[in-house]
């Protein structure tokens, strides 16, 4: 028997319900410069379950051997100074296959844990950079998944944003400098009981989605059963649903190939604009989110063009969590989208709700 055996994950595909926040990950990981997700919603709704097997579906990434930093044996937007010097000199380099790097951040994390830190002392006495590479370095061409981020200090937030916007992360010490590539799904959840994230920080997130509690009672002993199979036998569980995980790991594959083929027609590129201006969406984050998602969508239904339904399901997780929250507003984010979208495109207010929603089924 393997000593070495990885510890079983909660397959992706198991998990019942919460179909928006599936999908708003696999769009994320199909196109990660949509921008990551934050999830909020109620304790034990399965947030980092989700999290967690996410990573463990994805297919495994081919990386320069001995790298700290994940670097691709092939992308310089992806290598470390050190791997690209080496290619420069000529040298051949040996690569490994890596499961997707998957990095928790904790509350208590300090930025030189994110961050990484120089050894001054040995920087300074040999001339030599000698950087301790921190979590950032570890999450690149991975995802970051930071629990409570409502509750991360707001500093912390700030740096790990700028990472996931950059894709590169810069550590500045007593004169040295080192800078290495940061390419990350930044993933956060929260419950909103324990506090609201500032604006603007929440504003650097691609996409919103809120998750609810099943009320449903058939679902929630489905659920119980699911768990309570896994818990006992995980391997035979596993085992159970591997073809379903097989099929969608294919078919984010498939999906991040055909990405670059996939256009969008300018009248609906317009009318995208047309929303974020009527709802006084601020920048253009807004615009830049929903073109890319409405892209990954398409790609993942196997299409090679945007359509208005596409436009339609991804509008509402793209653009609530950027409109100004007015105390009085009785209206739900999310609603207030779904109406101007209907005016824009000319839709009925009574279009059928299940229209903007987005599901796994979708396409």
């Amino acid at each position: 028997m393997s000593s070495t055996r990885k510890r079983r994950v909660f397959p992706f595909t198991a998990v019942i319900g919460q179909e928006e926040m599936k999908l708003a990950l696999l769009l994320n990981v199909i196109d990660p410069r949509i921008g990551g997700v934050m999830i909020m919603g109620d304790r034990g709704t399965g947030k980092s379950t989700a999290i967690r097997a996410l990573a463990d579906l994805l297919p495994g990434i081919d990386v320069v051997a001995g790298d700290p930093y994940n670097s691709s044996p092939t992308d310089p937007d992806l290598q470390s100074s050190d791997v690209r010097q080496r290619i420069e000199h000529g040298e051949s380099l040996a690569t490994e296959a890596r499961q997707v790097p998957m990095v928790d951040l904790p509350l208590g994390a300090t930025e030189d844990r994110l961050c990484g830190t120089i050894d001054i002392e040995k920087a300074l006495s040999e001339g030599v950079r000698a950087f301790e590479p921190g979590l950032l370095a570890k999450a690149n061409r991975g995802l970051l998944y930071v629990d409570e981020v409502n509750l991360l200090d707001d500093h912390l937030v700030d740096v790990l944003l700028d990472s996931a916007a950059s894709g590169w992360n810069t550590v500045e010490r007593e004169g040295v400098s080192v800078r290495h590539p940061a390419r990350f799904v930044l993933i956060g959840s929260g419950n909103p009981e324990e506090g609201e994230l500032r604006p603007q920080l929440l504003d650097r997130f691609g996409m919103s989605v809120e998750v609810r509690t099943v009320r449903d009672p058939d679902l929630r002993v489905q659920v119980v059963d699911q768990r309570t199979a896994f818990d006992s036998d995980p391997d035979t569980f596993a085992t159970s649903v591997q073809a379903n995980q097989d099929a969608l790991q294919q078919r984010v594959i498939e999906a991040q190939q055909r990405l670059e083929q996939v256009s969008i027609d300018n009248d609906l590129r317009l009318r995208i604009s047309a929303v974020c201006g009527e709802l006084d969406v601020d920048g253009l984050r807004g615009d830049i989110v929903t073109n890319r998602a409405a892209r990954a969508l398409a790609a993942f239904a196997g299409r090679t063009e945007v359509t208005e339904e596409d436009v339609a399901r991804v509008i509402s997780c793209s653009l609530r969590h950027r409109l100004r929250k007015d105390p009085l507003e009785q209206i739900d984010s999310g609603d207030r989208v779904v109406k101007i979208f209907c005016k824009v495109f000319e839709r009925s207010e009574n279009s059928d709700q299940a229209d903007f929603e987005l599901t796994t089924q979708a396409g």
